[in-house]
């Protein structure tokens, strides 16, 4: 049995109506059509305010945390957030307010509305794999599999041959390496190592998104060439770039790149889009039916992951980290909330993403490169965000791009404004259509 979280409206005009997660999610609550569970917007609904509260869904655990609501919300008659008299919603999305456990039985008021929780938890609890201790020394393990692997160990095996050159990065969660095969040839091997406990389903739901992204094969798009789990910490052998990433060569040319070279990037960065999000990709479904499905979005474009391979002249831009931030999130493994950076960055990051960002769209991925132009030619954000950068994206539209920099040239700056056009929808649905506009901008 799959753990389940249930909201059941047990009062006002939505009673009877049952919503259940299955899933790692979000949801907000209120009377903008934007929000995953919308109640009327009429007077009967005036106390609700358009974005009134957010839930953080990782099923069997659900949190909560009031929007700056204007009459606040209640667990079990409990008021756990409201802005203040006379203080506009603006002022109250600066406001950080606390998030709270729920759990089965608990009451979710919203003015006349209430919802009961309802939790289904697995009748027997899965094994759970403990995280390493803090202070966890990569190399020392990264050593150690490599001996293992010449010994012929089964969950190392794949590492079998490489050699250790030096270390490329290091986080608190997670390290990369650059090695040697056993022909010479460079790679970049990534460990990751989850923030909370692992379960059964966790591990394989996370091992069958590094297969899919392992389907992945086009100049534009890193390469995972091997994959594995051993002692609690995942690992991928990439395909080693050479020349850093794209915010590192902004940074080098002082802070914002030369037009021509920015598109030049860009354009490549769209073609790779262009494969990853059209590639037929077959899915094998947990009842063991398969599907096919068409493309992989990426969730997390910027230009952090945007890296850089000198093939003599020529520099080739690779789009890396393929969906790993999304698809470590949605099984579990990141132990983020919603007051984290849990879907993305969100400087980068589209107003539809941050509402629902477990079905974002290929469009996502195209205002994200959108953002990344911008940016990379200004060296400012699109959009101001505040420690409450989830009521920022929702209630702030990007800046018209010539207002950060007027040198833009006019014909640029309406195609990445119109880009970067969130409502009523997403402007540019394809990854060839923003390339094309971007061109005939350039041509003019």
């Amino acid at each position: 049995m799959k753990a389940e979280v249930k909201l059941v409206a047990i009062d006002g005009a939505l009673k009877g109506k049952c919503v259940s997660f299955e899933d790692r999610t979000t949801c907000l609550i209120g009377r903008s059509d934007d929000c995953q569970l919308t109640l009327p917007n009429d007077v009967a609904h005036e106390r609700i305010s358009r974005f009134h509260c957010l839930l953080d869904i990782n099923p069997p655990l659900v949190r909560v945390r009031d929007f700056g609501s204007l009459n606040g919300t209640y667990v079990n008659d409990r008021k756990i957030g409201q802005r203040e008299k006379g203080q506009t919603p603006e002022a109250a999305r600066k406001i950080e307010f606390p998030e709270y456990n729920l759990v089965d039985g608990d009451r979710l008021k919203l003015s006349d509305t209430v919802f009961q929780v309802e939790i289904v938890a697995p009748t027997v609890a899965p094994t759970l794999v403990p995280p390493p201790a803090p202070g966890f020394d990569f190399l020392e393990l990264f050593k150690k599999w490599l001996g293992l692997a010449g010994a012929g160990a089964p969950q190392v095996k794949v590492l079998k041959g490489y050699k250790l050159d030096r270390l490329l990065g290091e986080g608190g969660f997670g390290a990369v390496y650059l090695a040697q095969n056993d022909r010479g040839k460079d790679v970049a091997i990534k460990l990751m190592l989850p923030k909370v406990a692992a379960n059964e389903r966790a591990i394989e739901m996370f091992q069958r998104e590094m297969i899919y992204t392992s389907m992945l094969d086009h100049p534009h798009v890193v390469k995972v060439l091997d994959k594995g789990y051993a002692d609690g910490v995942f690992f991928l052998v990439m395909e080693y770039c050479n020349g850093g990433n794209v915010e590192e060569l902004r940074k080098s040319y002082g802070g914002k790149l030369p037009i021509e070279l920015a598109v030049d990037l860009i354009f490549q960065v769209l073609d790779g889009l262009d494969y990853t999000h059209n590639l037929p990709i077959d899915i094998k479904l947990a009842d063991g039916d398969n599907v096919r499905v068409t493309g992989i979005v990426h969730r997390d474009l910027k230009p952090h992951n945007l890296f850089l391979d000198k093939q003599g002249d020529r520099t080739i831009v690779k789009i890396g980290d393929y969906g790993l931030a999304k698809s470590f999130d949605l099984a579990g493994l990141s132990g983020l909330t919603c007051s984290d950076k849990v879907m993305g960055t969100p400087y980068f990051m589209c107003r539809q993403q941050a509402v629902n960002f477990k079905y974002a769209k290929p469009d996502c991925d195209i205002w994200a490169v959108a953002a990344s132009l911008y940016y990379l030619i200004t060296g400012k954000f699109p959009r101001d965000l505040g420690e409450n950068w989830f009521g920022d994206i929702l209630k702030n539209p990007p800046t018209p791009i010539r207002s950060k920099d007027a040198s833009i040239p006019k014909s640029l700056a309406d195609v990445i404004d119109r880009a970067l056009v969130e409502q009523p929808e997403l402007h540019f649905k394809t990854a060839k259509s923003l390339k094309v506009a971007i061109r005939q901008a350039m041509d003019s």
